[in-house]
């Protein structure tokens, strides 16, 4: 039987978003599943700060020359594709 050993971490809010917190009735599952989604849908290339490093500058210009960052009218995203390929995967439905 495996045991996951369990820490405590603390962070620092303003006085309203602590104020919601605590009227949260599991806070705690509330902030690791928060923490979770926040992770699972981060940039991949960024890791969520937002920006490139110089090097990951220079390889995203690299990256774009054969692809384009595109936007879906039908769903309203932003996505990627590669310039080389006939068909997008990303089609909008009933094209």
């Amino acid at each position: 039987m495996s045991t996951h050993k369990q820490d405590t971490i603390t962070f620092k809010v303003d006085e309203d978003l602590s104020e919601i917190i605590r009227r949260l009735p599991n806070r705690s599952d509330f902030i690791r599943k928060a923490i979770l989604h926040a992770l699972d849908n981060a940039c991949p290339l960024c890791q969520g700060t937002g920006i490139l490093t110089p090097g990951q500058k220079r390889h995203w210009d690299e990256f774009l020359r054969d692809h384009t960052v595109n936007h879906c009218e039908e769903c309203d995203s932003l996505y990627i594709s590669c310039s080389n390929e006939h068909v997008s995967d990303h089609t909008p439905s009933g094209l």
